[in-house]
């Protein structure tokens, strides 16, 4: 969900298609939402005014050039961080007194009470449908999550890292998103793209029984 100023409006449903997408055209905009051309301009001139986007244009050979939209860092805020100066400030004091040990196992025990919130949600379900329930559960609390299936496993996205200013200074912190999401799902999982080198969103690949998959392919 985006801030209380733009929760539930146009130009709120604008951010949430580039903070998902990271950038996005009119023609996709216009798609993405189902309104005209005209509306999606009206929204974007006035985010790009209010500083929530960025307007950029792309030149590929003799086409017409595209004008692309992207999140401003002021955008971003508009979403929700788990996180704050003194959560920092408390960790760094960790690594200076006891040692960044201290803080992985720290971290590891945050990430199995995180998890332990959704087990009551979750309670008799196989990995793809817990994958899917989590998905949700995530959306609903603000962070942009989705997931797709594959004959060899799941893709699950996080388009919105809940804790970005923490992981930048404790790389530890994606180590407790990835140990909470395979108590969740009860599977092993795999971090193979990550915000913090430049990708667009997180990306973890979870592995459910190949009988799993099959009957959901053909039982969908």
């Amino acid at each position: 969900m985006v801030s209380t100023q733009l929760n539930g409006s146009a130009a709120g449903q604008v951010l949430t298609i580039l903070q998902r997408r990271g950038k996005s055209t009119v023609k996709e905009l216009e798609e993405a939402l189902g309104v005209t051309a005209n509306a999606v301009r009206q929204q974007t001139t006035s985010l790009v005014a209010e500083g929530y986007v960025s307007q950029e244009v792309e030149r590929n050979g003799r086409g017409r050039p595209r004008h692309v939209f992207s999140l401003t860092a002021t955008g971003r805020t508009q979403f929700p961080h788990h996180y704050d100066e003194f959560t920092n400030g408390l960790l760094r004091e960790i690594v200076i007194s006891d040692g960044p040990q201290k803080v992985e196992e720290l971290l590891g025990r945050i990430g199995r009470r995180l998890a332990a919130q959704y087990e009551g949600e979750l309670a008799g379900m196989a990995t793809i449908d817990r994958t899917a329930r989590l998905t949700e559960l995530l959306n609903a609390k603000g962070i942009l999550a989705e997931m797709r299936l594959h004959p060899d496993g799941i893709e699950f996205h996080e388009y919105t890292c809940p804790y970005y200013e923490l992981a930048l200074q404790h790389r530890a912190i994606c180590d407790m998103e990835e140990g909470m999401i395979a108590q969740v799902v009860q599977q092993p999982v795999e971090l193979v793209a990550c915000t913090l080198d430049g990708n667009h969103g997180c990306e973890f690949r979870i592995k459910p029984d190949s009988d799993e998959i099959i009957a959901k392919e053909l039982y969908p």
